[in-house]
């Protein structure tokens, strides 16, 4: 075998075992760790909207939940909110109306005034500019006095006893986060469902193991001192608080107890470009947080490289596993390699081109799953690229 031959089948053999770890190794480590060590979960009490003694010692939390032209929720979110079993001298609700054009503002006004929320401080706030997720956080992090805050999606749907379990973590005071469990109402495919559900056990997995890396916006929560300022171009928000405070050595926990159910279903012809905008996160958050791959961090270090570093970098090893097994393929091993990555990237394009195939589960799988990587590519190209502009 020549020195190039060598070279393409060391590209190829690393390539394709850091996508399978990422892939199958990595989560069959996770579970194996689950199956063996387990670490505790405080639940919250029996609290049953009535008065506890226990209300006395619990913090003050205030809901920030930012919107943009959510006429559609947010009423159903305000009631939400209104049943949330929590003491209601510590716990405060601020809408951040963020320039909407629709009707949002009238109907979360004419909400909170309804008899189910008498009991909860409701804060509506109409910005009359659109100014961008970012700063709205930015803006209401000024004023917010209570020791834990909470963000939630307008279209999510919050189990009532969201704030009661996940208050309990935070008698540990090297927890500085606490992620509740995402769960699709309605899933725009069974790709997608397949998908996250992969994804919450890998959160839970990873919070055993390390800690929860990153959150959901639909519903996390965390100690207001530890909040740092985003930067203005921050794309990922729901992921660089959490991890910033994780890199400040707090804990971030992940509680499968804690529930929160997005109502919105998937708009499957704008998800691709949903994904492009997370993809570009992505690759700003690896960045942006890139001190955490370093070994002084240990399992946190070894979650995040596992898990948000070699996806980043999957789609370029899919390329690097493609081209060299096409160097290689005179070679009838390598040969059966590059009938085999056509046959599935085949099917993927078949899916994009010819809908009616995505009736096949298995083709809606892999469609799905290939769409995620070509997303990661572009839209962390498309970042890079925007960045060595700026």
């Amino acid at each position: 075998m020549s020195t190039s031959d060598w070279v393409w089948t060391t590209i190829f053999t690393l390539s394709c075992l850091l996508i399978i770890y990422h892939h199958v190794g990595y989560p069959l480590l996770l579970k194996l760790y689950l199956k063996y060590r387990t670490r505790k979960i405080k639940k919250g009490n029996e609290r049953k909207f009535g008065f506890n003694h226990s209300d006395y010692f619990r913090p003050s939390i205030t809901v920030i939940v930012p919107a943009y032209n959510e006429e559609q929720w947010i009423a159903q979110k305000i009631r939400n909110l209104a049943m949330i079993d929590y003491p209601r001298d510590k716990l405060r609700v601020e809408i951040y109306c963020d320039g909407c054009t629709d009707e949002t503002v009238n109907i979360a006004q004419q909400t909170i005034q309804e008899a189910t929320c008498a009991d909860t401080l409701f804060i509506i706030h109409d910005c009359k500019q659109n100014r961008g997720k970012v700063a709205v956080i930015n803006d209401a992090m000024k004023s917010v006095e209570t020791d834990l805050t909470t963000f939630s999606d307008v279209s999510a749907i919050t189990s009532i006893d969201a704030l009661l379990i996940a208050e309990r973590h935070f008698e540990n005071p090297d927890v500085g986060v606490v992620n509740g469990q995402y769960v699709l109402y309605e899933s725009g495919s069974a790709g997608e469902k397949k998908y996250w559900e992969y994804q919450c056990d890998m959160k839970f997995a990873e919070a055993k193991m390390a800690t929860a890396i990153g959150a959901h916006g639909a519903f996390y929560i965390f100690r207001t001192a530890l909040f740092t300022p985003l930067g203005t171009s921050m794309i990922n928000d729901d992921f660089i608080i959490p991890m910033e405070i994780v890199s400040r050595g707090y804990d971030a926990v992940y509680d499968n107890n804690v529930i929160a159910t997005e109502m919105e279903p998937t708009d499957l012809s704008d998800d691709f470009s949903r994904r492009l905008r997370i993809s570009a996160g992505n690759m700003q958050q690896a960045l942006f947080l890139g001190k955490l791959f370093h070994p002084r961090f240990r399992r946190v270090a070894f979650a995040f490289f596992s898990g948000k570093g070699l996806r980043l970098l999957t789609p370029y090893l899919m390329l690097a596993a493609f081209i060299s097994s096409l160097m290689m393929i005179h070679n009838p091993l390598f040969f059966g390699m590059v009938l085999a990555q056509v046959l599935v990237y085949g099917v993927g394009v078949c899916c994009w081109l010819i809908p009616a195939t995505n009736k096949i589960k298995t083709f809606q799988l892999i469609h799905y799953v290939l769409m995620g990587h070509f997303a990661n590519l572009i839209g962390g190209l498309k970042y890079l690229v925007n960045r060595c502009r700026a």
